[in-house]
Order: structure tokens, then sequence, then C-alpha cells
């Protein structure tokens, strides 16, 4: 706890029994309170691995829902636990586990209701091994994202997220798609609510067995990011309502 905040630790998980125990053993269990694992019909041993390592809260979708999904499972299960903050750490160990208590604080002494951990701040994504293509991408996303949305965030890819109580009493992420596009679509919508993002930064390991999105599933990724950043200013345009920004 931070404050008497509870926090809660989501791993949104597929296939990650090569990296779960290297992610579970650099998370600050004396800082969290409880940690919920997903796993979205892994082909490996991920679920094995969970309940040997101690997870308390392990749920295992039957089926492959998608990535988007298997957040949702995570953050009903989080709120349901009484979390104040919640921190989503991919289990690929692409992430640092030793952020969780900047990501926490930030929110605990309500500096921001949201915090990223961004791979882009301190010019070292491709030091630490983002293939090329991919900062290219991310930094031309980003640009059109920040012009449309009038924001300048470093990045709105990052897989490394920390939320308040608060935001899922306002956004309802259920609204969101199953897939890659959740992630994107949940911070737009933050935003359009008028909530501030805060970024931290935060170094990646780059790595065989890291989790990475397909070349074609980039592309329609890429294309949803273009299409959420117009429908983003088309509402606040009142041009058109979307229930991606309004609550039905």
């Amino acid at each position: 706890m931070i404050k008497d905040q509870t926090i809660v630790v989501c791993l949104p998980a597929y296939n990650a029994a090569k990296t779960l125990r290297l992610t579970f053993n650099e998370i600050p269990r004396p800082l969290v309170d409880e940690i919920i694992l997903v796993d979205d019909a892994s082909n490996d041993e991920t679920v094995s691995m969970a309940y040997e390592l101690g997870i308390r809260h392990v749920i295992r979708h039957t089926e492959n829902k998608g990535y988007g999904a298997n957040q949702k499972t995570c953050y009903k299960k989080a709120l349901e636990l009484g979390a104040d903050i919640i921190i989503m750490l991919h289990p690929d160990y692409q992430y640092n586990p030793a952020l969780i208590p900047s990501l926490a604080a930030l929110i605990s002494e309500k500096v921001y209701p949201v915090v990223l951990g961004s791979r882009i701040l301190g010019n070292g994504a491709l030091k630490q091994g983002m293939p090329l293509y991919k900062y290219i991408s991310n930094r031309a996303l980003t640009f059109i994202q920040n012009v449309l949305l009038t924001r300048k965030l470093s990045e709105y890819h990052t897989g490394y997220r920390a939320y308040s109580r608060e935001i899922f009493s306002r956004i309802q992420s259920d609204r969101f798609s199953d897939d890659y596009l959740f992630d994107n679509q949940f911070l737009c919508a933050v935003i359009y609510a008028g909530y501030e993002v805060g970024e931290i930064s935060c170094p990646a390991h780059y790595f065989p067995e890291a989790s990475s999105i397909t070349f074609s599933r980039s592309v329609k990724y890429g294309f949803g990011v273009l299409y959420m950043s117009i429908l983003y200013r088309l509402n606040k345009w009142n041009i058109c309502r979307s229930a991606i920004f309004h609550n039905k």
C-alpha cells in the first residue's frame, strides 16, 4: 500500500511461461497488495507457472479472446479486490517492474490519475533494441495523435500503464476493442474525459521471448489509431457522437 491505497498489479498473459518468473521476481512485493494474472488460453505452461510462483488470483480464458479482452478481465477482477491503484504490466519482461513504485506514487499523491511508462523519454528506445520500423511508426503515430488530441505525450503505445480507481468510474472499458486497439481507445477516452496523463521514462528489453505484435497486425493497429484520432477530433467538434467517448 501507499497511504492506505490498495495497489493491484495486473498481468495480461499469453504464452508467457518463459518470462513470467523474471517479471514476477522483480515486482516490489512489500508495496503491491495483490497480483492478478489472466491467461488468454496460452499454449504453454503459463498457468502452471503462475501457480508455482504463488500468484493468488489466476484466471484462465478457455479460448483466446484477445489482448483487450484480457485486460477487461484483469480490471474487473482488480476492482472487485478493492484496488485504488491498478498497474498493468506485461509479463513478457519487456518493461521494468522496478518502476511500479514510481508509477503508483504519482497516482497516490494525486499528481496524475493515469501514468504511462514511456519507452521514448530519454532517447534510449533504439539503443535498447526497439526495431527501427517500430520506432518510426511509433513516432509518426504519436505526432499525429498529439496534433489531433492537442497533447504533448512522448508515446501513446506503451504497454506499461497505471490507473486510479476513479478512471474506471468514468470510463467504461467494455466499450473498447477486444484486440490491440484497446489501449489506444482507452487512452483517447481518458483524454476526452478531461483527465491529465503523466509519463515516466521506462527502459525496455527487446529479446526473442518478449511478446511482439506481427507486422500485419501492426498495420491494422496503425490504421485503427489513425481512425481513433480522427474520431476524437470529430467528437470534439460535435460533428459526430461516438460511444467510445460517451456513455450510453
